[in-house]
C-alpha cells in the first residue's frame, strides 16, 4: 500500500468537515455478501450450524452510520461470524461508519437483503434460533440460555423491531436498565446482548 506524506490542507481538502487527525487512507468499497454464501461459509450444514453454534447479527433498519460503525466493531470482537442487513432504511458503510468500526467494516462478512424478515426465515429454515432485542422481552440477556445457534436482531433507534421482524422471533430478551432511563443506544444494545450470549460459549 504506497503511502504518501501530505500537508493538512491537503488532508483538509479530502476530508471536508471530517476530523481526519492527520491520516487519510482511501480504500475501495466494501462488498456485501450473499446471504446463502455467507450462511454456507459460516457452517455448510444444519449439522455444522447445531454443532458450532455460531452468533450471527441482523440489524433492523439502524439508520445511524456511527451506530452501524460502532455495532460491527463491537459484533467482530464478540466473535460474531456474520452480519444481515437490509438493503432499505439501513444506515450506509460511508466514512463515518468506516471509521467507527475501526476496521470491522472491512473484516466481518456483512449480507444485504431485500427483505429482513424473510432473511430471519430462511436462517430459521437452517438450524439458528432468532432472538430479538426487545424492551417486551420477559427474558434478559443475562438469564437467557445462549448455548445454541443465534442470530440476535436489533432494531431502529426509535422504532425497535418491525412487527415483520418481531413475527419471525422464537425469543426476545431485554436489557435490564436499573436508572431513570428509557433505552439505550442501538450501539450499546447490541454490545451488551452479543457480549451475553458470547460470554455463555466462553463458559461452558
Amino acid at each position: 500500500m504506497p503511502v504518501q506524506y501530505a500537508p493538512d490542507v491537503r488532508l483538509d481538502k479530502e476530508c471536508g468537515r471530517a476530523n481526519h487527525q492527520g491520516v487519510v487512507a482511501f480504500v475501495s468499497g466494501v462488498d456485501y455478501r450473499d446471504l446463502d454464501d455467507m450462511l454456507r461459509e459460516v457452517a455448510p450444514t444444519r449439522d455444522d450450524v447445531t454443532e458450532k453454534q455460531p452468533i450471527l447479527l441482523a440489524l433492523d433498519r439502524v439508520e445511524d452510520p456511527h451506530n452501524l460503525g460502532a455495532i460491527l466493531r463491537s459484533a467482530l470482537a464478540a466473535g460474531v461470524a456474520g452480519v444481515v442487513v437490509p438493503d432499505q432504511r439501513m444506515a450506509p458503510l460511508n466514512a463515518a461508519a468506516m471509521k467507527a468500526s475501526a476496521g470491522a467494516a472491512m473484516r466481518l462478512p456483512i449480507a444485504r437483503v431485500t427483505r429482513l424478515a424473510d432473511a430471519l426465515y430462511l436462517m430459521k429454515e437452517r438450524g439458528y434460533w432468532v432472538v430479538g432485542a426487545d424492551a417486551s422481552g420477559e427474558a434478559t440477556i443475562w438469564s437467557y440460555d445462549w448455548r445454541r445457534p443465534v442470530v440476535i436482531v436489533v432494531g431502529s433507534e426509535g422504532a425497535g423491531l418491525h412487527p415483520s421482524v418481531l413475527e419471525q422471533c422464537d425469543a426476545l430478551v431485554s436489557i435490564p436498565l436499573y436508572g431513570p432511563m428509557e433505552s439505550l443506544n442501538v450501539s450499546v444494545a447490541s454490545a451488551l446482548t452479543v457480549y451475553a450470549a458470547a460470554k455463555q460459549r466462553h463458559e461452558a
